[in-house]
């Protein structure tokens, strides 16, 4: 993500650094293998741009009709009007305009802006950013992110379109925007508490209850008992296998049980049971060691000397902020911080239909950079199946597969605490290996015991304790594991005619021609690309798949290239770069979501559209000025889509308050009260 031009605590290469230097293989002698049997195609710009799988997966352009999957992984009530996936607009061209620009025919209005009130006493928001943090922790959050559109009467098989809870994450902050003079500090360097408390609740999650009124616009339910705020200081259970292990215990949890807050929430993951899954992507940066040495539970994440955004120097040294130096300071864990950082990392289940609950962190997920998380269709009887990406350079996918069956009748989220994750090896021939991360594995418990006593990466390995060990450290039980290193993967989606699988890989300009993968088979890959994969059977718990490349991003010219045919040449209508969001509506159509360059030829960040079949590509939506365009849900019936807008630049949408922009979620609608992308 490009935080860096907007906050200098997000200086590149700090904000997401290179800790994989676990030395896996990256394939680069099968990929000269297979370079033997195909050819790199150059697009028009010079650029080494060619899928080079050797087949089309069985999906694309096949016959689906026999394949009756359930959207419920999807979090959809029902599909919304007709199947098709063509698309029916006309594509818009790139924009540098400080607007949001959409095809005619279509209307856009922005909606829930940061600060917007939501809950309690309702404090309106201050165009100087004077709110106290009391004031925030009623408010919408900054920095939207990832969304999703539950219908109000989901939990009794409705699918409402007019009324709903709107759920959306709030990944970071911008400290100069926040308050009115930005982050302050006393004369001992302390920082002033109500900052940090602002701070702190400007993350998290927002729940808002919305409704469509008479003339058809879209309002907050005012005085609902849904609408709520989850933030970084919200208290927090820990679920699966990771609750009560000793490397968890802090002062505030001494069983290990229990924690404080979310952060750095990016995408998420709506369940199939109704709940709302939010991802800690980069919260390595909030924690603060001064220790010489750090644990490898640390170093592995890139936690430093210094955090980003100094709360742990509040002034009073409140325990909810001392907590972020996690610097060892006592006789033991139970008496002071230094695992702090160890309850940070996972899914977080949210149950907006139930304001009471506390939030849940599933640890059999897996401890990583969680993007987000994309449950595959589900079927009685069952494993839950779910996919995330670890959104670092060099980092891996990993696939969750239940231990326990699904019904609809009885599914929660305890199906999330007991089963097997696996990561991804992707091999040359176009196949891949899900290989798993369970000490009860033969073969990975083989792995782990010839590690031991060596260098796995900048990590001296000694060994895992126990499967609890292995799940705290997924990274480097990956690294173990053998799993192929990608270019950044983010968000993915599963496609609900075929049930293929896609994520995109968002850019690595770190690659070097010698690290260069079948799957990620460009050196300083600047752009990015798409990655997709069928699984073996069609079965989602299978240990094996297909995959091809789906589309090369780039600029003009720019080809996708399959069995030796071009199968994309990107042109004016659908350059691109650093796909980022990405989700399938309720009828197949493929949303791609950009945070990359803003520079020509791409100017601002955009959303796509993709028949998934046919590889059409059109541009539908630009964003303004600085912004990265980032989640993207539909109603039910597809007739209303929500977009949010992350750090946009001065003066939107609000002209007035251009000091201290607001991020804000933008609402698509056709004027003729049409589907969305018809």
């Amino acid at each position: 993500m490009a935080k860096h031009d907007l906050d200098s605590n997000y200086l590149d290469p700090d904000y997401e650094p290179v800790v994989n230097h676990s030395g896996n293989s990256a394939f680069q002698d099968v990929l000269a293998a297979r370079m033997q049997r195909r050819t790199l195609m150059k697009g028009g710009v010079g650029a080494a741009l060619a899928s080079i799988m050797g087949f089309g997966i069985a999906g694309c352009g096949s016959d689906s009709d026999s394949d009756d999957r359930s959207n419920g992984g999807n979090g959809s009530a029902g599909p919304g009007e007709g199947s098709a996936t063509e698309l029916g607009f006309a594509a818009i061209p790139v924009s540098s305009a400080n607007k949001v620009v959409v095809p005619a025919g279509y209307s856009t209005k922005a909606f829930l802006p940061w600060g917007t009130p939501i809950t309690g006493s309702y404090p309106a928001f201050r165009a100087d950013a004077s709110n106290s943090g009391a004031d925030q922790e009623q408010q919408v959050g900054m920095h939207h992110d990832g969304l999703h559109f539950f219908p109000i009467d989901f939990k009794t098989g409705g699918n409402s379109s007019d009324e709903g809870l709107l759920v959306m994450n709030h990944e970071y902050i911008n400290q100069a925007a926040l308050h009115p003079d930005g982050p302050t500090y006393n004369a001992n360097g302390m920082r002033p508490a109500d900052e940090v408390r602002k701070e702190v609740a400007a993350h998290g999650v927002s729940v808002v209850h919305i409704k469509k009124d008479s003339t058809g616009d879209w309002d907050i339910v005012f005085g609902s008992p849904f609408n709520r705020r989850v933030t970084g200081n919200t208290e927090m259970d820990i679920r699966g296998p990771l609750r009560g292990y000793q490397k968890l215990s802090t002062r505030f949890s001494k069983n290990g049980t229990q924690t404080r807050g979310t952060l750095n929430n990016c995408s998420m993951g709506p369940t199939p049971w109704g709940t709302y899954l939010a991802a800690e992507e980069n919260w390595h940066g909030y924690f603060a060691n001064s220790s010489q040495t750090k644990p490898r539970e640390q170093t592995r994440h890139g936690v430093g000397g210094a955090s980003r955004y100094d709360w742990e120097l509040a002034e009073g040294g409140d325990d909810q902020y001392v907590r972020f130096n996690i610097t060892p300071t006592a006789q033991s864990a139970e008496d002071d911080y230094r695992n702090e950082a160890n309850t940070y990392g996972y899914m977080v289940e949210i149950d907006p239909f139930t304001p009471e609950s506390k939030p849940q962190k599933r640890t059999a997920l897996g401890r990583f950079g969680h993007e987000g998380v994309i449950f595959a269709p589900v079927e009685e009887g069952k494993p839950v199946v779910c996919y995330s990406g670890d959104d670092s350079r060099f980092e891996y996918i990993y696939k969750f597969v239940s231990s326990r069956p699904y019904y609809a009748a009885t599914a929660s989220g305890y199906l999330l605490d007991e089963g097997t994750l696996y990561v991804a090896r992707y091999n040359e021939d176009g196949s891949g290996d899900w290989l798993p991360l369970s000490l009860d594995d033969a073969g990975f418990a083989a792995s782990v015991e010839a590690a031991q006593g060596s260098l796995v990466g900048n990590v001296q390995f000694d060994g895992f304790e126990n499967q609890a060990d292995v799940l705290l450290n997924t990274r480097l039980a990956a690294d173990i594991a053998g799993a192929t290193p990608m270019d950044r993967p983010e968000w993915g989606a599963v496609d609900p005619n075929t049930g293929e699988v896609y994520f995109t890989l968002t850019n690595n300009s770190r690659r070097t021609e010698e690290q260069v993968n079948a799957a990620n088979p460009r050196a300083e890959n600047r752009t990015g690309h798409i990655i997709r994969w069928r699984e073996g059977g069609d079965d989602f718990a299978a240990s094996e798949f297909q995959w091809d490349i789906f589309v090369f991003a780039g600029e003009q010219g720019t080809e996708t290239v399959v069995d030796g045919d071009v199968a994309v040449s990107l042109t004016d209508d659908n350059i691109f770069n650093s796909p980022d969001g990405l989700w399938f509506d309720y009828n197949g159509r493929l949303w791609i979501q950009t945070d990359g360059s803003d520079a020509p030829p791409y100017q601002n960040n955009m959303m796509l559209a993709a028949n998934p079949e046919t590889r059409d590509i059109r541009r539908f939506f630009v964003g303004p000025q600085g912004c990265e365009v980032t989640g993207v849900v539909t109603t039910p019936d597809v007739k209303t889509m929500f977009v949010n807008i992350q750090h946009p630049a001065r003066d939107w949408p609000f002209g007035n308050e251009g000091d201290h922009p607001r991020d804000a979620t933008v609402i698509v609608v056709r004027d003729d009260k049409g589907v969305i992308g018809a």
